[in-house]
């Protein structure tokens, strides 16, 4: 039904073999989700929606894992949470302002509306994400060494919770397929980065680098 793993704290795992409807995840502060299909479904995950719209809505903390697709508004005004998906619908990760966030497969339009902060990985299957792109606050960048790794510990995190067939096929070509992922980063939140990087390497106290972000925030 709905708001399934609703607020689910720091310490809960709570595992669905099925689908489930739209809120999943809504304000997830700590927990794990993890959805995967019954394990007598013939069906093929990544063609079927799994899960319904307005997920992970304000989550603040926590993992959620989806093996399938899900509907619109995934990770909406999310704050904090890593969520991975095999494919989403209509605006995802809009008003997003922290966390990370991993699709397996196709989006929607209109991707990354109003994302101030966090960052999306996308496995771009058609060579046509670029075009599904609100450009209005976000951009695209290579990834850093630093992100190939992060993808490689999350899609394998993804295959061991889900048994995901897209995932192991994603791991299996690893050293081709990475390339095929994009990174999508909101100016704001990368201006905020780089001072605080900045500020570490120089040495400034707590208070110094709080003042240099904020400054560069009002830019």
């Amino acid at each position: 039904g709905q708001s399934f793993g609703a607020f689910v704290p720091r310490g809960i795992t709570m595992r669905l073999y099925g689908d489930t409807n739209d809120y999943l995840g809504k304000g997830l502060s700590g927990g794990r989700l993890v959805v995967r299909p019954d394990e007598g479904a013939t069906f093929d995950a990544r063609e079927n929606i799994i899960a319904g719209n307005v997920m992970l809505y304000g989550a603040t903390a926590g993992e959620a894992y989806i093996s399938g697709e899900v509907g619109e508004r995934f990770c909406v005004r999310n704050s904090g949470a890593l969520a991975v998906s095999e494919g989403v619908g209509d605006h995802g990760c809009e008003y997003m302002t922290g966390g990370r966030v991993v699709v397996l497969g196709q989006t929607g339009r209109n991707f990354g509306a109003g994302m101030s902060g966090g960052i999306a990985y996308v496995y771009d299957v058609d060579g046509l994400f670029d075009t599904r792109v609100n450009y209005e606050m976000v951009a695209l960048e290579e990834l850093s060494d630093e992100d190939v790794a992060f993808l490689h510990d999350t899609v394998s995190r993804h295959a061991e919770l889900t048994g995901s067939p897209v995932a192991e096929r994603i791991l299996a070509s690893w050293e081709s397929a990475h390339d095929r992922f994009k990174k999508v980063m909101p100016g704001d939140y990368k201006r905020v980065l780089t001072v605080m990087e900045e500020s570490a390497a120089a040495g400034l106290s707590e208070a110094e680098t709080v003042d240099r972000v904020m400054e560069a925030a009002r830019v």
